[in-house]
């Protein structure tokens, strides 16, 4: 599985590491993941899905189906 928000889409950046002396090291930013199992109102069930930090606190203002929809997942899947 890859290390992707299902909901948002956040996904690994690229970045350099800079050393004191200023050499440059290329390194992966990794998204802050977490999984979470979240009530789903029309579905009557629990959903799991594996979402970014951010993408927690936005579900705590749009809500879990109108998120999905803007992301274009099925929830009956999860």
């Amino acid at each position: 599985m890859a290390r992707k928000c299902e909901l948002t889409g956040k996904k690994a950046n690229n970045a350099f590491a800079v050393s004191h002396s200023h050499r440059r090291t290329k390194k992966l930013q990794q998204p802050n993941l977490q999984w979470k199992r979240i009530w789903w109102a029309e579905g009557k069930r629990w959903v799991r899905l594996r979402l970014s930090t951010k993408a927690i606190k936005t579900l705590d203002n749009k809500g879990l189906a109108l998120m999905a929809k803007e992301a274009g997942i099925n929830l009956n899947q999860y």
